[in-house]
């Protein structure tokens, strides 16, 4: 086994440390690996998808547990820092279990995390067209012409990802840089209509609105919890750095310090966005039953103009986040694929040596997104991403078990991200939030097919798990980054 302890010398021993050989190309500095961790999660993005549910189960007074979520995620990312200050590698998750436990549970940690990804790259992309570009160009809903339009931007993400790293750094950042401002600048702009008209009122942060008598409001899976989805279903992916680790610029640094820094910069500017946009309601009921409650919030106080501007920036972060999820798929599918543990491995481990991107592992994420696309009906793929949410919360569950396990045979890493003392009681109190975050995501009424769908998906990875063992048991036997058997 590589030691994962030994310090790092150059940027390309992390790879060779891991036995690896340096095959993808490192452009990416301090800010567009914090922007890869910042555009996954999207704190725009997720607070235009999910306000609207906040309003209808919880009311206004809902968007306080914005800040539990964003202090248990920033929990969470303090932990899944400290295993990417010390293994810098394509995989994250898949890599760190493989190993400090064993190439079997480093396995299963890649296959839960493919799946979410797989899954998340076509739940962006589909929301991209169906709540951002449709509005912005004036069409009609319709889930055909949304779905048609989703296979365009699959289309167009996978070339700009396969064209180059930098490209897709660039768009990204560009992305990220737009959408912090425009937050901002709504943020400010929103707090200024309001004290100028007066349309609006600091009494809506304590307003239960259409909620107010609403049965079983305080209950287990009752409207206030349902609350906690917001901040749950928007902070997170704050791990996709890692993922491109091995294309980062100082990665025992940077890639810690985007994974901590993106949860705490989105989880304070998305709190006072929520604020900003809660004061600024005018009708509690109506904005409620709006199918879009943030855009119809700036239209009444900022105008048609500022509604317009919004969508323009939301379909961009849109498209930034996709393309994101993409890339990290990919290295994923790299990553687990030149170690043995992937279908079609030999194929899907290429490189092209121009671009010096994983070609055809691009592809097949660009290919399941069309299957998905096409072969499932309207109702089963909503079922689908709504599974998906409940994912990442085991990942990062089962992350942070890890942690605690192994943790007393990690070394430091000089110059590296590192918690010191703090470390264990940091670790433990994750573990708690993780606990509670995935209580919250089952427990609903509606939970039951989501549950059902992840429980399948675990099953068809036990399945193929079987197959490899069977088949292929060297691959799972054999220490991650001896790949020399998989060489001929």
């Amino acid at each position: 086994m590589a030691d994962a302890s030994l310090p790092a010398r150059t940027e390309e021993s992390s790879v060779r440390l891991g036995g690896y050989r340096q095959e993808l190309k490192r452009t990416l500095g301090p800010f567009q690996v914090f922007a890869i961790s910042f555009a996954f999660i999207s704190v725009a993005v997720g607070i235009f998808a999910t306000y609207d549910d906040v309003l209808r189960n919880a009311g206004p007074v809902g968007i306080w547990l914005w800040i539990i979520a964003a202090v248990g995620q920033l929990l969470v990312a303090l932990v899944v820092a400290q295993f990417a200050a010390r293994i810098a590698l394509s995989g994250s998750s898949y890599q760190w279990a493989s190993r400090l436990a064993n190439p079997k549970v480093g396995w299963g940690f890649g296959w839960l995390t493919f799946c979410y990804l797989a899954i998340a790259v076509v739940a962006v992309d589909n929301a991209l067209a169906s709540q951002a570009f449709m509005p912005l160009a004036g069409m009609q809903p319709d889930e055909d012409t949304a779905r048609l339009i989703t296979l365009i931007v699959l289309l167009i993400q996978a070339v700009l990802a396969i064209a180059s790293t930098r490209l897709v750094s660039m768009i990204n950042t560009s992305a990220v840089g737009l959408e912090l401002t425009l937050v901002v600048a709504v943020t400010v702009a929103l707090v200024v209509a309001v004290v100028i008209t007066g349309n609006g009122s600091a009494a809506n942060l304590t307003s239960r609105g259409v909620t107010e008598n609403a049965p079983g409001y305080f209950t287990v899976g009752g409207g206030l919890m349902l609350a906690m989805l917001m901040g749950l279903g928007t902070l997170v992916g704050f791990d996709a750095a890692a993922n491109l680790a091995e294309e980062a610029k100082d990665p025992y640094r940077s890639v810690p310090r985007a994974i901590v820094g993106s949860v705490a910069a989105a989880g304070v500017l998305g709190l006072v966005f929520v604020i900003a946009l809660t004061v600024a309601i005018d009708d509690v009921p109506r904005i409620s039953a709006s199918e879009s409650p943030v855009a119809a919030i700036m239209r009444d106080q900022l105008g048609p103009v500022m509604e317009r501007t919004l969508l323009v920036a939301i379909t961009f972060a849109f498209f930034g986040a996709g393309m994101v999820v993409m890339a990290a798929c990919s290295r994923l599918v790299f990553a687990m694929s030149r170690d043995g543990r992937f279908p079609a491995h030999r194929l899907m481990r290429r490189v092209d040596p121009r671009t010096r991107t994983p070609v055809p592992a691009t592809i097949l994420i660009f290919l399941l997104g069309v299957v998905l696309m096409v072969a499932l009906p309207g109702d089963a793929l909503l079922e689908l991403i709504t599974a998906s949410t409940i994912l990442p919360a085991l990942i990062y569950a089962s992350t942070i078990v890890l942690y605690l396990t192994v943790r007393g045979r990690l070394d430091r890493r000089k110059r590296a991200f590192d918690l010191g003392r703090f470390e264990p009681p940091v670790a433990i109190a994750a573990l708690v939030w993780s606990a509670v975050a995935l209580f919250v995501l089952v427990t609903p009424e509606d939970a039951m097919v989501p549950v059902l769908i992840v429980a399948g998906l675990l099953l068809a990875g036990g399945l193929f798990f079987l197959a490899l063992l069977v088949f292929d048991r060297q691959a799972l036997e054999t220490e991650p980054g001896d790949t020399s058997i998989f060489e001929h």
